[in-house]
């Protein structure tokens, strides 16, 4: 195996997000975990553009990585007050939040040993946007509309219950 710069920088991408996300979901502040959670979508935009995939590189920047985090970050300075604090975590949920978070990653690592992924012979190129649109709002077997129309009703669904715990406050 030989050691390219690419490698080396997707390793260091791998770790910063790694070390972000683990960073994010142990902070016991949440703005906290909010600045982390920016440096792992970054760093996910840090590898579409590696694999020059730049324009979900860019979507990545800008949708996620800016809008959705400026969202993440306005709710929770609007909806949080002086006195809220994580709660103290019980031994028992603990042990069983690592319980599961080992068996989950046990599944992981015997799905992906098992498994006999092809061999990397593909060109990394870029792809044309009208494809991916396409690709993305096509009604066809591997078409995305239903799961985007999904998502847009779930997240219609968040925002209307948002609304509905806020006017009780």
């Amino acid at each position: 195996m030989n050691i390219t710069l690419d490698l080396i920088v997707f390793v260091v991408l791998a770790l910063f997000i790694v070390v972000s996300a683990l960073l994010a979901v142990t902070t016991k502040r949440i703005l906290r975990s909010a600045t982390y959670l920016l440096f792992v979508l970054i760093g996910t935009a840090g590898i579409y553009f590696q694999l020059n995939y730049s324009f979900l590189g860019a979507v990545q920047l800008l949708v996620y990585a800016g809008g959705i985090t400026v969202l993440y970050v306005f709710s929770i300075l609007l909806t949080s007050s002086e006195g809220d604090q994580a709660e103290k975590l019980k031994k028992g949920k603990f042990f069983a939040g690592l319980a599961a978070t080992v068996a989950a990653l046990g599944i992981c690592l015997f799905i992906t040993l098992k498994h006999k992924f092809l061999q990397p012979v593909f060109e990394h190129g870029e792809l044309p946007v009208k494809e991916i649109g396409h690709a993305l709002m096509s009604t066809e077997k591997y078409g995305y509309v239903l799961p985007f129309e999904v998502i847009s009703v779930l997240l219609l669904a968040c925002i209307i219950g948002g609304i509905l715990i806020a006017r009780k406050r």
